[in-house]
């Protein structure tokens, strides 16, 4: 990590807090949330702009930022830090996260259990908990392997789930069948995003899905979280079910490191990269099929 980025000063700390909530994933929290209640309620009033602005920042302080502070020592020996995928947290910034996290969580948070349901609370309860749970020590979900992936992917659908809620959606196979896939597609994405970490984690004394299963087989793992979610997405029906080429695109992506050894398990690294950026290109899709569904053409 450079000095300008762990210098104590107020442009030091910022720089730090906004790398800790990585940037480059606000919007996979954000979205699903102001999707579904728009496409529930057609309407953008003060709970949607409140909920897309906690889901688009302070939730994924929280969500990063803890888990950069418990991982720290892990942190140091993976290579992949230090960038969009993450920064190396210096130990000075680790009060000043969590104390950050816990103080821009806190109104958002006071704010959309007043304005919500029952049923929105407890989905946004089990969000919460999820986010805290992957990462804090004495829970450490991240470190047990498949409830690892059930968490990660807890994380992204949860905003969406909470999204209809709060809306006051009611329960259809098309909802519901778009939210398992969304699931699915979650939990192979973290499956995948593991494999890179394999070395740096068994050396860091961690578990995960990826060192319990191995390289080769925790990618066609993933490979199968995929098309299982492609396939669940079908039962939505027309035209929801053409969002089932979406995880089919990542099948094709990580198709290419389905042997991967151990030992070369940072040649996944750019399937890493090609998911980020493949993720912008899924939300667009998403967003067109929605504007379509939203306009009746269909």
């Amino acid at each position: 990590m450079s000095a300008t980025l762990s210098r104590a000063t107020p442009g030091g700390a910022v720089r730090q807090l906004l790398g800790a909530s990585r940037p480059i994933s606000w919007i996979n929290t954000a979205y699903p949330f102001a999707a579904a209640y728009v496409m529930t309620t057609g309407r953008v009033d003060l709970p949607l702009v409140v909920g897309a602005l906690y889901f688009l920042v302070p939730y994924n302080l929280a969500m990063y930022g803890i888990n950069d502070v418990f991982d720290y020592e892990s942190d140091l020996r993976n290579p992949r830090k230090g960038g969009v995928e993450g920064v190396v947290l210096d130990r000075r910034w680790h009060r000043l996260v969590l104390v950050a996290a816990a103080v821009t969580n806190l109104p958002f948070l006071v704010y959309l259990v007043a304005v919500g349901t029952a049923a929105s609370t407890a989905v946004l309860a089990v969000s919460v908990f999820a986010v805290v749970a992957y990462s804090a020590k004495g829970l450490r979900f991240k470190e047990k392997p498949v409830l690892d992936s059930a968490t990660s992917a807890t994380h992204f659908v949860s905003p969406a789930v909470f999204g209809l809620a709060l809306a006051g959606a009611q329960s259809s196979v098309p909802v519901v069948a778009a939210m398992v896939a969304f699931f699915l597609w979650g939990m192979a994405s973290q499956t995948f995003g593991a494999v890179q970490d394999i070395v740096a984690d068994r050396e860091g004394g961690i578990a995960s899905v990826a060192t319990w299963l191995g390289a080769r087989r925790t990618v066609r793992a993933a490979m199968a979280g995929y098309g299982l979610s492609a396939a669940v997405m079908l039962l939505a029906g027309w035209p929801g079910a053409l969002a089932a080429v979406v995880p089919l695109m990542y099948v094709v992506s990580i198709a290419p490191f389905r042997n991967l050894e151990d030992a070369e398990c940072d040649r996944a690294r750019p399937g890493w990269r090609r998911f980020l950026w493949l993720n912008l290109v899924s939300g667009f899709l998403i967003t067109q099929l929605l504007i379509v569904i939203g306009l009746g053409w269909v």
